[in-house]
């Protein structure tokens, strides 16, 4: 497997939500390398994050026209780091980068730019 230019890599970017010619490419590209580099699904071990309000100990009170008043505690998010099993395809990322060049060089051959971009 050769190593992907900069220049294509930056076209990838650049296209990935892209044309409606370049998504039929792309459609296209990704039915050939799905059966070149199938998925290969894995149990892994993931890091992520979920978030919690806590309240910051300070309160926003007012008080209305019938002197009634109202406390409102400010809150702040907390990150909660924690592990969780998944299942991943470990094949994934090496196959997109194929479908992204495979899409751009197709749309390179047939519209003469790496986005599929016509003429309008």
């Amino acid at each position: 497997m050769r190593p992907v230019p900069l220049v294509l890599s930056l076209a990838f970017g650049l296209a990935a939500c892209g044309t409606p010619e370049y998504r039929a490419e792309q459609s296209v590209c990704e039915a050939q390398w799905l059966q070149k580099i199938p998925p290969r699904y894995e149990r892994q071990i993931v890091e992520r994050v979920r978030y919690i309000q806590v309240p910051t100990g300070v309160s926003t009170c007012t008080t209305n026209a019938a002197n009634v008043q109202t406390c409102v505690a400010q809150m702040r998010s907390e990150a909660i780091p924690y592990t969780a099993v998944e299942t991943v395809d470990v094949n994934k990322a090496s196959r997109d980068v194929q479908i992204r060049a495979c899409a751009v060089k197709a749309c390179t051959a047939r519209y003469g730019n790496p986005e599929c971009r016509t003429g309008s």
